[in-house]
């Protein structure tokens, strides 16, 4: 076709022969000669000729009428985003454009597949995969950072959801694994749930063990997912094609975001992500190229619904360290002790450690939970951990010991209090005053009060005279000469108005 045209420019403006325009095209005179004579029988000369595209001169010249398409053609854009829902196929959107286009010419479903296909090759290649709503979310550190005026860098963060591209991008000061997992976090409450699966490369922050095979991502990432209810799924090392989403929405951040800040001057990481917002919102708003609609509409027809509920509470970065418990029944961490059950002395624990509470978990299950203190030797004890008799030892002070005695007599009270005070600290006295009120239980407290009662007569109190008092029963030796004594019928009583 575009051979004809240069045969008329070089036959109607040039004013060559046959033969001389033959030779220079490199073919033969007739084939000159048949298009000369159909462009004379159309009446061309060439300045019509010059403003016709080659379409429109083909159909001058030779009498072609433009074909029009026999068959309905389906809207291939749509259908490529209808099938990133879960549980759309092929065959279900083909019998839909049968019923939508009833009564007119279709294609029956082998042509409709083939053209779907051929749509298909014609989009970008991360487009090309299938990407489930909801299912995956990839996300990368961009490589270029910016400078700060604190002479520190500011690192980017990207995420990137596979169905609809619906990109997040924030600023970091390193890429630690609390950066990791915090903008992680960040990038969740952007979307408003959590996926199925989330894509990183290999950092060493976050996979312990980058195994071709077997992966394997450390403790507090393990522990992160839990809390979302989502899994890692790292990318082989070394290559970027299995996570295509986030490469392209890197490079798109970069282009988009980055380069249009590359001449401000922020101060902190704070500053820039203040900046990133609005740009963020017109990247997501930027319509599609090939198919309908932009990040932002995708995102909210087919990854949103798909999302799973975020918890209430944002993830906490905690550290895991095995412990064992030690014959007090208490673990260390950080040099300060708290106390586990004691049934599980000997046994090793996981610390799970956050900035304000320290956990234990025993085979998966928590069964003890601290406030952190950072007091170093201290102890952080809760009662239930303790053994029955270590309990009831810490359970007894020294008005309660004072106070049961009381219920027994006031004589009793009162070797009791002296009890606790001869000692220089209360405790020392503890178990002479558990002795001295088992006592009522073998002689009963009518008797340890009258043996309380002579003892402090004779300035004795202590646990042992007490019991030789009532072992050799001279509290009733004391009571029966006490009531001869005062008897007021005794012969032998002067009375006091004998020495007036």
């Amino acid at each position: 076709m575009r051979k004809i045209k240069e045969i008329l420019r070089l036959k109607l403006d040039a004013k060559l022969s046959h033969e001389q325009v033959a030779q220079s095209l490199a073919m033969s005179k007739g084939v000159v000669a048949k298009y000369a004579g159909l462009a004379a029988t159309a009446g061309l000369d060439w300045p019509a000729v010059r403003e016709m595209d080659e379409a429109a001169l083909e159909r001058r010249l030779l009498g072609r009428p433009e074909r029009q398409p026999d068959y309905v053609m389906p809207d291939y854009g749509r259908i490529h985003q209808e099938l990133r829902r879960k549980g759309v196929t092929l065959m279900l959107l083909w019998e839909e454009y049968q019923a939508e286009y009833a009564g007119q010419r279709t294609w029956r479903y082998t042509q409709f597949c083939e053209h779907y296909r051929s749509f298909a090759k014609t989009l970008k290649r991360s487009m090309r995969q299938a990407h489930r709503a909801g299912e995956k979310l990839f996300i990368d550190f961009a490589g270029p950072t910016l400078p700060l005026a604190d002479g520190g860098r500011a690192h980017f963060f990207v995420a990137a959801l596979g169905a609809s591209s619906y990109t997040y991008a924030c600023a970091t000061p390193r890429e630690t694994m609390a950066d990791w997992l915090d903008s992680t976090a960040l990038a969740l409450e952007f979307y408003g749930g959590s996926p199925c699966l989330i894509v990183p490369d290999n950092p060493r922050a976050l996979i312990a063990d980058a195994n071709r095979y077997a992966p394997r991502a450390n403790d507090t990432v393990l522990d992160f997912a839990r809390h979302y209810g989502t899994s890692f799924l790292p990318a082989r090392a070394y290559h970027p094609q299995d996570k295509p989403k986030v490469e392209s929405a890197v490079q798109v951040v970069e282009r988009w975001i980055m380069a249009r800040l590359r001449h401000q001057r922020f101060a902190d990481i704070h500053e820039v992500n203040l900046a990133i917002v609005p740009l963020l919102k017109q990247l997501n708003e930027r319509p599609f190229q090939k198919v309908p609609g932009s990040r932002a509409s995708a995102f909210a027809a087919l990854d949103a619904p798909a999302l799973q509920a975020l918890p209430a509470q944002r993830y906490e970065i905690a550290t895991f360290k095995t412990v064992k418990v030690h014959i007090d029944y208490h673990v260390e961490v950080d040099k300060h002790r708290y106390s586990v059950p004691h049934a599980l002395v000997g046994q090793a624990l996981e610390a799970r450690i956050t900035r304000g509470a320290v956990e234990l978990l025993h085979r998966g299950q928590r069964i003890a939970c601290h406030a952190r203190n950072s007091r170093v030797g201290g102890f952080s004890t809760v009662a239930e951990h303790m053994p029955a008799a270590h309990r009831a030892h810490m359970e007894w002070t020294p008005q309660r010991l004072i106070d049961w005695g009381g219920a027994i007599g006031p004589a009793v009270a009162v070797c009791v209090t002296r009890l606790l005070k001869e000692n220089k600290h209360p405790e020392h006295g503890y178990r002479a005053c558990l002795g001295l009120l088992q006592l009522a239980k073998r002689y009963g407290k009518p008797r340890l009060e009258a043996a309380c009662a002579l003892a402090l007569q004779i300035g004795a109190c202590q646990y042992r005279h007490v019991n030789d008092i009532l072992v050799n029963n001279r509290d009733r030796m004391a009571r029966s000469d006490s009531d001869e004594w005062i008897s007021p019928d005794h012969a032998h009583v002067r009375g006091p108005h004998y020495y007036q």
